[in-house]
């Protein structure tokens, strides 16, 4: 079922540059859905649309098959449904203790206090910073402030949570915790959408893929097989995530079938491995018994 749904999108920034042009992009409840293009190519833009930061100048987008509202009391509610969390975090966070600002967005909906701290407690877990609650936001890393932003956004219950960039500028170790972090959310049943250059992240983690190009959604797929499309990923400004360079080469040497399912994880890609070397482990240590008793 189509939870957003983006329509001939179109928009353009002051000084006649045109972001999106004639955009269209369903986005399905419940799955993990990853935004690829090069800069400039239309996807923050698209992403601001899908919470009513930003208003088309033609087109049409539908949440739960109704055409949206740009009033304040129906953005308010649409912004309470598809939660919004910004690449720099530092242009989201503004209160001063990580409580403050994770609570802004409950209290912000005329809450009871008793709903509001209830609230943030469970958001506080659901990212791990319990133990933040009290710490000053200036005082935060990179990747914890990462972590209240979506505190933030979790503390209104929104069905839908739309990240823009999420891993960029983190550590291996951040971006560990990030993804744990979206996956129990994902789990749970909250649709993603994310933005991101990482090819690699977005074939391992993606339910799909959309591939931009000027403005516009020029093919959305399952990741294994949008991004296999050598001319879509030139459109794109995107080379072939690793694993399917890799298995495309094992393929080749025969140390995969060929009719191997494409691997979107090296966890796939080590039990195709082992799969195609049962065989061969077995044939060598036939044909060792034979020589062995002629």
């Amino acid at each position: 079922m189509v939870i957003l749904d983006g329509r001939g999108l179109r928009f353009r920034y002051p000084g006649a540059v045109l972001a999106l042009d004639g955009l269209d992009l369903a986005v399905r409840r419940g799955e993990t859905l990853a935004i690829l293009g090069p800069n400039g190519a239309g996807k923050t833009t698209l992403l601001l649309h899908l919470n009513g930061s930003l208003r088309p100048e033609a087109g049409t987008l539908l949440l739960d098959g109704e055409q949206v509202a740009y009033d304040g009391r129906a953005l308010q509610a649409w912004r309470a449904r598809v939660g919004l969390v910004l690449q720099d975090p530092d242009d989201q966070l503004f209160a001063g203790t990580v409580f403050e600002d994770v609570s802004f967005g409950p209290m912000n909906m005329g809450l009871p206090e008793s709903e509001v701290r209830m609230r943030v407690a469970e958001a506080l877990e659901d990212v791990r910073i319990t133990a933040l609650a009290d710490r000053p936001i200036h005082m935060l890393s990179l990747g914890q402030k990462r972590r209240v932003a979506i505190a933030g956004v979790l503390a209104m219950r929104p069905t839908v949570l739309v990240l823009d960039e999420p891993t960029a500028g983190l550590d291996p170790h951040a971006v560990a915790h990030l993804l744990a972090v979206l996956r129990r959310l994902v789990d749970a049943g909250t649709t993603v959408v994310y933005a991101t250059h990482d090819v690699d992240l977005a074939l391992a983690w993606s339910d799909r893929v959309a591939l931009f190009a000027d403005g516009r959604v020029i093919a959305c797929d399952a990741p294994e097989r949008a991004m296999a499309d050598a001319a879509l990923l030139r459109r794109a400004h995107l080379r072939r995530p690793l694993l399917l360079e890799l298995a495309e080469h094992a393929c080749t040497l025969g140390l995969i079938r060929a009719d191997a399912p494409p691997p979107r994880t090296v966890a796939e890609m080590a039990a195709l491995l082992t799969e195609a070397s049962d065989p061969m482990r077995k044939e060598r240590g036939t044909a060792a018994t034979l020589g062995e008793n002629p």
